[in-house]
């Protein structure tokens, strides 16, 4: 099989997931030093080591295609959606927290902290699950596709358990 093309869906996601799931990790570590709940310690942990993981494998693909990890177009192009995250402020696709409200959950501790990142978070897989679910949609490569389809699975029932992790909270989602 040809690798895929620099434009072609598989090389825009994983362009484009690489770049989101940084910031879930990124999040993730975060959020770990701000708060000693083991909860969300582990969803935290569990966050960074999978995205982390994906990740790396994105970017191999990338490699192994010789693609290169960074396009001249907009994100979410390959989906049809350029100009949807549009870069403000950092959050460069849908659900990606803006640089704002990274540097606010930086000044957080405890329960506050917890809550912020939850809904952040949450909001992280909403933008996470529906790219993924272009991928599904739209890759030629089926590994990449597979991965795409477990991500879609492993996000949605990670937003099920932060929901019920800010319920406890006394918060919700935010979207």
């Amino acid at each position: 099989m040809r690798p895929p093309a620099a434009d072609s869906a598989d090389a825009g996601f994983a362009r484009d997931m690489s770049v989101h799931h940084q910031q879930a990790v990124e999040m993730s570590y975060i959020v770990r030093d701000l708060t000693d709940d083991e909860e969300v310690r582990r969803l935290a942990y569990d966050i960074a080591q999978t995205q982390a993981n994906q990740r790396g494998m994105m970017l191999g693909w990338l490699d192994l295609w010789e693609l290169p990890k960074v396009s001249a177009d907009e994100p979410m192009e390959w989906m049809g959606m350029a100009g949807m995250g549009a870069g403000e402020d950092g959050a460069l696709m849908p659900g990606m927290a803006t640089d704002t409200e990274m540097d606010a959950l930086r000044k957080l501790s405890g329960k506050a902290a917890e809550v912020r990142y939850l809904q952040l978070m949450y909001a992280h897989h909403v933008g996470g699950v529906h790219m993924a679910k272009g991928c599904v949609e739209r890759c030629q490569v089926g590994v990449e596709r597979r991965l795409a389809q477990g991500m879609v699975q492993a996000q949605e029932s990670e937003m099920k358990l932060i929901s019920d992790l800010l319920a406890k909270r006394g918060a919700k989602p935010r979207n």
